[in-house]
């Protein structure tokens, strides 16, 4: 385990006080909180609406639902993001249709997004994974010219950034969680899809409550109870005010690490710009269980995001009609290094001495 505390950017919040004005409200779910914290997000993204969820997952799956993508339909993604989005395409009874990543962002590559469009596609989820932004631009190009709409995965990618526009802005909808870990992170679960399209928000708003049109009246199919409690808004809207400075701590650590590893033979992330918070420091070796040995001993807790690509998980059988060489090898070779905005200088400093030792010894 590491020795650090991930827990430390909380230390000098305020929560008591907004959790005791829910609790004197009397209201705990879909009530005020929840409210401004919509209206609060979605001024922060530029985007017409927020629509809060249970948590994340839920997030993908209703948003699927919210873009009319029907039970044996095929939606485009990637396989080396964790199975999130493929739950959410199985759950739905939809085909996941995976194509390999950029071998520098290790993000949906828009090259293979062509050729995959070849054949009929229902929807393209984007995961803009340890929050680099994908191409999304190109991406967008590519399927608003064959009709097909992109769902873009923000789980980890809060306040990332591109020519002015954020993630979640950029396609037909967009999904957010709120995971306590997460760039923006609640004290429990929490969720939220945005979109700029007024049916779909619509649509989103009964899905989250069992597919209501009015109360007890069921409209739609495939709604559920998916709802954001007060008490996690409430929290976020705290949390919210300091997203940006927090992901700027992140990204100094990122280039701290970058300019220390430079020299060896080690992937890197590819950016440390606006266009990265950082929410993941994953790099790429050769021999990484040497060295994430060699990191426990010395007290520092790193990770795999993510061991096992989607089309090799074992309850699935999962078609994969495209080369996946990039995805493959990303998930023979990543590692995670700690990063987040309660690390000290110091404790980056510890980071870096050992993992430089490590690599030394690799030659």
């Amino acid at each position: 385990m590491n020795s650090f505390s991930a827990a430390k950017a909380n230390a000098d919040l305020d929560f008591i006080t907004p959790v005791h004005k829910v609790l004197a409200s009397h209201w705990y779910v879909l009530g005020h909180e929840v409210q401004s914290f919509e209206k609060e997000f979605a001024d922060y993204l530029g985007i017409s609406h927020c629509i809060s969820v249970a948590n994340g997952s839920d997030a993908l799956e209703l948003a699927l639902r919210g873009l009319n993508v029907r039970a044996g339909e095929r939606v485009v993604t990637v396989a080396n993001a964790g199975f999130y989005a493929s739950s959410a395409i199985y759950a739905i009874g939809a085909r996941p249709v995976y194509i390999d990543v950029d071998p520098k962002t290790l993000t949906l590559c828009p090259q293979a997004l062509a050729a995959a469009l070849d054949s009929p596609v229902a929807a393209i989820i984007v995961t803009h994974l340890y929050g680099q932004l994908a191409s999304i631009e190109e991406i967008v190009r590519l399927a608003s010219a064959a009709g097909i709409p992109v769902l873009e995965d923000c789980a980890q990618a809060h306040g990332a950034r591109r020519n002015g526009k954020l993630a979640g802005s950029f396609g037909a909808a967009a999904c957010f969680s709120f995971y306590p870990t997460k760039n923006l992170g609640a004290l429990g679960d929490g969720g939220a899809v945005v979109t700029d399209n007024h049916e779909t928000a619509a649509r989103m708003r009964q899905l989250r409550q069992y597919g209501w049109g009015e109360k007890y009246q069921v409209d739609i199919p495939g709604g559920r109870n998916s709802r954001m409690d007060e008490i996690q808004a409430a929290i976020l809207r705290v949390k919210l005010l300091h997203l940006d400075a927090w992901n700027e701590r992140r990204r100094w650590i990122a280039r701290r690490y970058n300019a220390a590893f430079r020299a060896f033979r080690v992937g890197l992330p590819c950016s440390t710009e606006a266009d990265f918070v950082a929410h993941l420091y994953v790099i790429r070796l050769a021999n990484r269980h040497r060295f994430i040995d060699e990191l426990k001993h010395k007290a520092i807790k790193t990770d795999i995001h993510y061991p096992i690509p989607d089309h090799r998980q074992s309850a699935y059988a999962a078609d994969h009609p495209y080369p996946l060489t990039v995805t493959e090898h990303a998930c023979e070779t990543v590692v995670s290094l700690p990063c987040y905005p309660g690390l000290t200088d110091d404790e980056v400093d510890r980071v870096i001495t050992a993992a430089k030792a490590c690599f030394e010894q690799e030659g």
